[in-house]
């Protein structure tokens, strides 16, 4: 069985969706209808700005939306028996089965930008990668450290991310360290995503993810925080605005993919990074991009 996953924040890169924009006709209507929706011209950004313009997250977030939807849009044989995408990539995987269309996918993206860099300004907090650890013993640790701190995503065995306040995240490093872990590294992101701080922009895009037309998908979504195949659009609405706040569970969809049938797995956006997790999480798999 084929699955479709698509990359979440941190895969962009400057020049990403020029080819398509430049080689495809529907590729650049679909493209230039966005920077309407957006009131901006992203592709602007997307095909030659800074990596500083480019990085911002109400920037971030929609250019990996656009690259990975209008990819999937332009592959002639894109039939998915199912999809996922990490975090963000989520809004990617449910345009690509039918559930949002187009428009109201970007507008949902966009608002979610928003609303996350609000909510990072609002207290400082950041995220670290922790590496060499059992999950088990990430999640006690973090238990123990006083002030906001948790497993934030799961994306493959030995690998997660922690969220939180800037002090506990501190603390939780130097005590991941203690543990044994062979890395415990503070990330350049802007805020503490997928964590309790996120409780303001869970509340703003869950007005608007409730005012959004969400259809029966072509194919279950492996969504993040529950892991398992889902197909009822009100069950992916609550499992959508419940994953601002709740971790990635990547390594635990990707298996139950896996269990469900999945054998070849495509990445369809900017970079690999999902092509190398898969590969991590289940050695067998066969992994492509786009």
């Amino acid at each position: 069985m084929k699955a479709y996953v698509f990359p979440g924040q941190g895969a962009q890169f400057i020049g990403m969706g020029k080819d398509l924009y430049d080689n495809h006709a529907e590729a650049k209507a679909m493209f230039e209808r966005a920077n309407e929706i957006l009131g901006f011209r992203i592709t602007d950004i997307m095909f030659s700005g800074t990596d500083e313009e480019l990085k911002q997250t109400k920037v971030t977030q929609p250019a990996i939306f656009l690259h990975s939807v209008i990819l999937a849009k332009t592959l002639g044989d894109f039939a998915p028996d199912m999809v996922a995408g990490h975090s963000l990539g989520e809004f990617s995987a449910l345009v690509a089965n039918g559930t949002l269309a187009f428009e109201d996918g970007l507008r949902l993206v966009s608002q979610r930008a928003l609303a996350m860099q609000e909510a990072c300004e609002a207290e400082p907090s950041t995220m670290a990668a922790v590496l060499g650890l059992e999950d088990e013993v990430v999640e006690k640790l973090c238990a123990e450290i006083e002030g906001v701190v948790v497993p934030a995503n799961y994306n493959c065995p030995g690998q997660l991310v922690i969220s939180g306040a800037v002090p506990a995240v501190e603390a939780a490093c130097e005590k991941m360290k203690e543990a044994g872990a062979r890395r415990a590294l503070i990330l350049p992101v802007g805020g503490a995503f997928h964590s309790p701080l996120m409780k303001p922009a869970e509340e703003k895009l869950a007005a608007a993810i409730e005012n959004t037309n969400f259809n029966t998908p072509s194919c279950p979504v492996y969504q993040n925080v529950t892991t398992t195949a889902v197909i009822d659009p009100e069950a992916i609405k609550k499992n959508l605005i419940a994953q601002l706040t709740a971790p990635v569970k990547w390594t635990q969809s990707v298996q139950q993919m896996v269990a469900d049938g999945a054998s070849h797995f495509t990445e369809v956006g900017p970079g690999k990074v999902l092509q190398g997790l898969v590969k991590k999480i289940h050695r067998e798999a066969e992994v492509a991009s786009a």
